[in-house]
Order: structure tokens, then sequence, then C-alpha cells
């Protein structure tokens, strides 16, 4: 899964994700020179590495282990050099390699090579290529006439939307220019249309996440451009955009400056509008806005409430029409908020440390993104804006991350439950750690040391791989980058392990997890050999798939884990001594032709553990779930057709069902959330000024977790907390303006009054009596806590409409496929 990295200005948003892929994995692109990964980052702190040793000693090997290794037969051998196919781009001088995919299962690749430099300032003969390949990048030909031999802007890619669209934009001089130019093309790049646009583009276009004919623009003069036919006609439709998101449906929200200034951001000035009809009409959801970003069900921005306070962070779940203030601390300038994972049920939430402390604290929301629980102390996050963050895709609710002890070391922990618990990795089964090694543990390499250059990947899962996770790591006291990273494979979503290839390597997951490839990194040296598993990484064989070994640029395979062909990219001298850009594409499926039956498949239980009490074994997030998956034994193709195949059945509630609610803690020695110290009662729930509520007994059901029954919150406290300090009047109620007085004179004037006096204190004992009945449910049911907010008035820009607090459910949880805040991204 890609994450994505958006920075709210003072207050940043980041969603996370791995350098070189973009787009849903469609994309990736290979370079033939290492790029200094330090330029660029004027806002970033000092690096912090994984060891606190001084110098860069030779890095020594960790624990010793063994996997299984079986040479391949002479006929394997033989059928792969069959179907193993070399592609050589003779004469391309291109320094980097864009590979996209196009639509789903079509076999279309186009590939892009071109260089960083744009067309006013790179040496005369330069030139951007398009290839095409149609059989699963198994060959290409070049089509670079189809777009007239154009030079693109490496920036912008090859930008692929819903269906077969395609987008190439060309890179062409500001100056004596009235607008630029992109080639669309709706058949997955069989043909090209040339259009001209009536302006500059300042980044790429942003598809609707469902209809390939929306796009959306922003100028480099801050305007936002329209067209619903697939860029034949362009409307504009706002000026002075600093970013601009879809949001569900049609809706689409932007930030504006009503200044025509860059630092108007800076200061916290922009606007905050939503379209939801396509940009006619416009209305304004909240001024004074750092910045924005949307995400699930979620619409979130930072405010600086008055210049004097820190800014804080509002959210909303029904598109912006109410909105409320996270429940989170408050963030200084010097401090900021990062977006880590989120979905229509929840929000994981990084409030960084004051100061260069390289950590922070990670919270989790309701469903509502208003009340956030702490749910990890400490947690990583480096001088760069990265965090190790993982979402583990290939089982429900497992999360990855980092963080940073005291000691300063950097160990890695896991959560089962969307973060209602975390713990350190179990030790590999297959490896010992010497006996001066005080605690024994597993710890992953995430995207800190990708970026420093320690491992070439991160963690990788996919949701067809049932429970498989690959990742690199080291076995010992904690993370080390004195310590030579090796490839470590889980195959139930991260309890176990086992040491599977020792150094580095590039890995992907084909076949829906029937088939592992891997290539070892050569920091100098070239390539020539692959590995591949049909066990999930217990044994390997390897296959040298070239006579003339290259230098190794990465790995590439169709996104979705289906195929089951992978294609190696590199480079190696051409007589001239120029670089040749070269793939080798070697398709597994002559070599694996057994379709899979039912006899390959097992029932396995997710989450089963011998922990705990055995009635709960496999109950996690309140529901069990058993899966259908191939035996590890079994070699034969799962196939395009493969389809995850679970049952599910409901399980009792326990406290781990449940986070501590905001103002409590879970205490160190027990599971039971406890009321903050006297420091810290007084809780952030102001709403324009007025007094808020919040009545709980301390816990709040994780969201999505689906348990019936069993624990039962009569058994803890109902707690009303009054924020902000605030507290109830224990004196006599104010004096009130003499009302005027009625007579009553004739008898059926009294009878009237008598009559209405017993009908109210009728109607009075039924509410009393109602209540009791009600406050008693809940002190001694099991529903949710209770919230009550005080409304939060704002004036709508048009009709100044009174917009209440509630918040109701997003009616679309699909997550911005655009980042919003693009200019920002680190």
């Amino acid at each position: 899964m890609i994450w994505r990295l958006v920075v709210l200005g003072g207050v940043y948003v980041l969603f996370l994700g791995a350098e070189g892929s973009s787009r849903g994995g469609r994309t990736v692109t290979f370079s033939r020179t290492q790029q200094d990964e330090s330029q660029g980052q004027g806002r970033a702190r000092q690096r912090r590495g994984t060891s606190s040793s001084s110098g860069t000693p030779r890095p020594f090997h960790g624990p010793p282990f063994t996997s299984c290794r079986t040479p391949l037969t002479p006929d394997e051998h033989r059928v792969l050099d069959d179907n193993t196919q070399e592609t050589g781009f003779n004469g391309d001088d291109g320094a980097h390699v864009i590979l996209t995919w196009v639509g789903d299962g079509t076999g279309v690749a186009l590939v892009l090579s071109t260089f960083s430099a744009p067309i006013d300032s790179f040496m005369t003969g330069g030139s951007s290529r398009l290839y095409r390949s149609t059989d699963y990048a198994k060959s290409f030909h070049d089509i670079s006439h189809r777009i007239n031999h154009t030079f693109i802007r490496e920036e912008f890619e090859v930008s692929v939307g819903p269906g077969s669209s395609v987008i190439l934009t060309a890179d062409i001089p500001v100056v004596d220019h009235p607008g630029g130019i992109i080639f669309t093309s709706t058949d997955a790049g069989a043909t090209f249309k040339f259009i001209q646009l009536p302006f500059h583009l300042a980044q790429r276009i942003t598809y609707h996440f469902l209809n390939p004919d929306y796009l959306v623009a922003l100028s480099i003069d801050g305007s936002l451009w329209l067209s619903l036919d697939f860029g034949a006609k362009w409307t504009k439709v706002h000026d002075g955009v600093h970013s601009f998101s879809w949001g569900a449906g049609i809706d689409m929200f932007l930030s504006f400056s009503r200044e025509d200034t860059v630092e108007t951001d800076e200061r916290g000035d922009l606007v905050l509008k939503r379209t939801t009809d396509l940009g006619k009409t416009f209305t304004t959801i909240h001024e004074n806005i750092f910045s924005f970003g949307y995400i699930g069900a979620f619409l979130f921005f930072s405010v600086m409430e008055d210049p004097r306070s820190p800014r804080v962070m509002y959210f909303s779940s029904d598109q912006g029409e109410t909105f409320s203030r996270a429940l989170l601390p408050s963030a200084s300038t010097e401090q900021f908020y990062s977006i880590l994972d989120g979905d229509v049920d929840m929000l994981f939430m990084h409030v960084d440390n004051p100061g260069d402390t390289f950590f922070g604290t990670m919270y989790t929301s309701d469903d509502r993104g208003i009340l956030f629980s702490k749910s990890l102390e400490r947690h990583l996050f480096d001088g760069h804006w990265k965090s190790d963050f993982t979402n583990i895709t290939s089982l429900r609710g497992v999360y990855l991350t980092n963080k940073l002890d005291k000691d300063g070391r950097i160990r890695s922990v896991i959560s089962f439950n969307r973060g209602g618990m975390w713990r350190q990795l179990n030790k590999p089964e297959n490896v010992e750690c010497e006996d001066q090694v005080k605690n024994c543990n597993l710890h992953i390499h995430g995207e800190h040391s990708r970026r420093n250059r320690i491992v070439p990947m991160v963690a990788l899962s996919e949701p067809t791989a049932i429970g498989l996770v690959i990742a690199h790591g080291t076995v010992g006291d904690s993370l080390s980058s004195s310590q030579h990273p090796d490839v470590f494979v889980s195959s139930d979503g991260g309890y176990n392990w086992r040491g599977t290839l020792r150094g580095p390597h590039h890995y992907s997951i084909l076949d829906s997890g029937g088939l592992i490839v891997a290539v070892e990194t050569q920091r100098e040296g070239q390539v020539k050999t692959i590995k591949f598993s049909t066990d999930e990484g217990q044994c390997w064989k390897s296959y040298n798939f070239t006579e003339q070994p290259f230098f190794f640029a990465g790995l590439a395979s169709e996104p979705g884990t289906k195929a089951m062909n992978v294609s190696v990219w590199g480079f190696r001298p051409e007589e001239d001594g120029q670089p040749m850009w070269v793939v080798v594409t070697i398709d597994f499926q002559s070599l694996i032709t057994r379709e899979c039956n039912d006899q390959d498949y097992e029932e396995w239980l997710a989450h089963a553990t011998d922990e705990g009490d055995l009635k709960r074994k496999g109950c996690l997030l309140g529901v069990k779930e058993t899966y259908r998956r191939l035996k590890k034994k079994c070699v034969c193709r799962n196939g395009r057709g493969f389809v995850v195949s679970k049952k599910q059945s409901p399980c009792l509630c326990t406290r781990e069902d449940y986070v501590c609610d905001y103002g409590y803690y879970r205490h160190v020695n027990t599971s039971e959330c406890v009321r903050q110290n006297a420091a810290n009662k007084t809780l952030e729930l102001c709403l324009n000024g007025e007094e808020d509520e919040l009545l709980t007994a301390g816990y709040r059901k994780v969201p999505s977790d689906r348990c019936e029954g069993g624990f039962n919150l009569q058994l803890a406290v109902q707690t009303v907390i009054r924020p902000c300090g605030v507290k109830p009047s224990l004196g006599p109620p104010p004096a009130r303006a003499p009302s005027p007085i009625t007579h009553f004179d004739t008898a059926r004037e009294r009878l009237v009054l008598i009559l209405v006096c017993a009908g109210a204190g009728v109607i009075v004992l039924v509410v009393i009596v109602s209540a009791i009945i009600a406050v008693k449910g809940v002190v001694q049911g099991t529903s949710s806590p209770v919230y009550r907010f005080s409304n939060l008035r704002i004036q709508d820009e048009d009709n100044s409409i009174t917009v209440d607090l509630e918040s109701a459910t997003s009616s679309n949880g699909t997550v911005c496929p655009q980042d919003s805040d693009d200019d920002l991204i680190e």
C-alpha cells in the first residue's frame, strides 16, 4: 500500500509514501544516478541515525540463520530460459525511466525516458522517448512519434486515471506561449490527442477518482481550472488558489488567499471553501486556515484562532457541513501534526513533541475525528518529516512502527488492534541472540532507514496475500545501522517471523502470495540472478536471467499481485561508453503450470495465538476471521481469478476491544483506563467559549470493532468531565426582571388555570421519570459513552446559516487520490 505525505503549514499533516512509486502503485521511477536526498530539504531538521555511535564503522552481520536453498533442475532452467525476454533501449540517453501500468489486467505498460532538466536548460540533442508494451513488459515499441517527439516533464510523470485514460504534459517555456500542452489518450496510449491549454500548469493534472472526464488543474498564477470532457475544454472556477482536493461524490475543496502574496499560508490567512456543483457556486467553510486535507471520510484543516495562540485542528465527517475541534494537544509554530493513516472509521494522528526531539505521541480518533485517545508515546518521526508507520494490509487491524526510547535507541512495535495496544515483535524462530544481548527481538527498518540508504525497501504486504509480510530488519536489543539488514518473513500478519534472506534485497509479491521474487542489492556491483520462492520464503531457488550482468535499478510487476511475471530494470555500458537501459522480464507462468484446486487450500484462523482465553482465540476487533488460503507446500497458480475468501463470527467484548477515552490513560501494570492526574484535568473541549461536558466511563470502543456483549461498562464509574476549568455555579440563580401580573378573577379562569397547572405537573412528572430511566440506562448499560458539546456557530458566506456541530458520516470513504498540498510535500 502506498502512503502519501502532506504537510499542513505550521500544523503539518502527512500521508507517508515510498519514494519511486505513486498513484496506487501503478508508477515506478528508475534512475541511473543516485540522487542526493539531502538537497531540497530546507525545512528539515538534522538527521538522526539508528545508532548512537560516532563514525561510519563497517556493518557487521547479525545473528546467523539458515533458510532452505534448492537448486533448479535442468528442465526448470530450460523453461525459464524460454520465457525470459531482454530488451535494450539502444541510443536512449534518458537519465530517468518512468514505468506506468495502464488499466487493470490489460498488460499495457508505458515507459517514459526523460531528464529532470526542462527543455530550455538541457543539452542540445536530448529528448523524451515514449515506449509502449502490450504483453506485460516482455517487449516494447517506441511510440515517441505519437506525441511528436515532444519533451515531457519528468516531474509530472505519465498520469493515469480510471479506465484506460492517460495524460502527458509537455515541457515548454512560459515566455511567448499562452498556455501549456498536454497529450491525452483514452485507449491506454494506443493513440494520443494534442490539446493546447489556456494556462500553464503549476502541478500535474488531478483526475476525479471515478470519472476520468472530470479533471482539475492549478495554473502557475494560482487559478483553478476545471474540465468536464477530459481536457478538451477548460473553465476557470477560482483565483488565488493555494491547494485543492476532491471530496465525496463531486464535492471539491480549495483554500485560497484574498491577497496576492506567497506568505499567506505562513500567516494563516487562507480561506477554505467547498463546491458541490463543479465550481458553479462556492460556500465558505472556515477562514484563517493554514492548510487542509481530505482522507477517508474526514475533512481536516488547521486554524490559528488567535495570532498569539497555537494552531489547532478541526475535523468534519460530513464534507464540511459541520465541523469540530479535535480534542488534541495544541501545537506551536515549531511543532506539527501528522495524519499517518485514515479511513471511514478512524484516523491515526501524530503530535510532535516541542524541540528537535525526533519523536512525538500517536493518537487514534473516534469515528467522527473529534475525540482522540493516546495510542503510543515516543513515536519516531525523523528530521525529514518521515515516519516508519506502516499499515500491514495483508491482515486486518495490524500496524507496524518504530519508537525512540529514552535510552536513545530505536525499537520496533506492532499493534494487532488498530493502535489499541502496542508490543515488541517476537524474535524470529530460526534466530538466536548472543548471551550478552539482554532483550532479543526483531526490529524492522522503515522509511527512516530507507531514506538513509540503509535498506532499499520498506515492509511489503498485499491485501490478496493473506498474512504475508516481507521486511528488512535486525535482531537484538534495538534497531542498528551498524548491523547488516536481513530479510524476514511473517506468514501470520506479524505475530511470528523467520529469517529468510541474508543481506538487503529488492522483493515483490506475485500470484496473490503464491510466488515471491527477490534480487539482492549490490551497492557497486552488477546483478544477473533472481531468487524465487513458492512457499512464502521457506525455501528459495535461484535463476541467472542474463549472461551479461548489468547495474540494477529496480523491480517492477503489474500492481495487484495477480501477475506471474516480473521485470528487472537496470543499465549496462554500450560500446561507446554510454549507459543503455535494459529490462529483463521473467514469466513464471510457464514454470508453475498447474492451477490450484480445493485440495491445495486450507482454512486459517487469523490472529490465533496461544495467549489468553482459548474461547477468544482469533478474536480481533470483535470478530473471528477464518480465511481460505494456499498451503505452503502446494506449488500451483492462484491465477488472476483468485478472490480472498473468509468467514466471520462475532466475539464477546473485553477490555481489549476498548481504548482509553479522552482524559484517560491505560495503567502500566493493569489493563484498566484511569483518569489523568490533576495537572492534566483541564481538557481542551471548549468550543465558542461555552462549557462542554464529556460523560464517560473512561473507555471507548475501538472504531470498526464489532464485538457483542461481554465487558460491561457498568463496572466502571461514569464521570462527567467539565473541560477548560469551567465549574457549575453553586450560588443562587440570577435575579430576573419582574413579569407582568395577570389576574384570574372568574371561576372559569381559575378552573382553566387549575387544569393547566395539573397538566403541566403531569408532564413534568413524566419527564422526571423518563430522565431517571435514561440515566439509569446510561450508567448500567453497555452502550458507548455519551458526549455533549455546545454548538459551534459559523456564518455561511451566502445565506448566514447557523451550522450545528453535530457530525454525520460521509457518504464516501474514498481516500483523496491527489495530495491536497502538493506544494508543501517534503
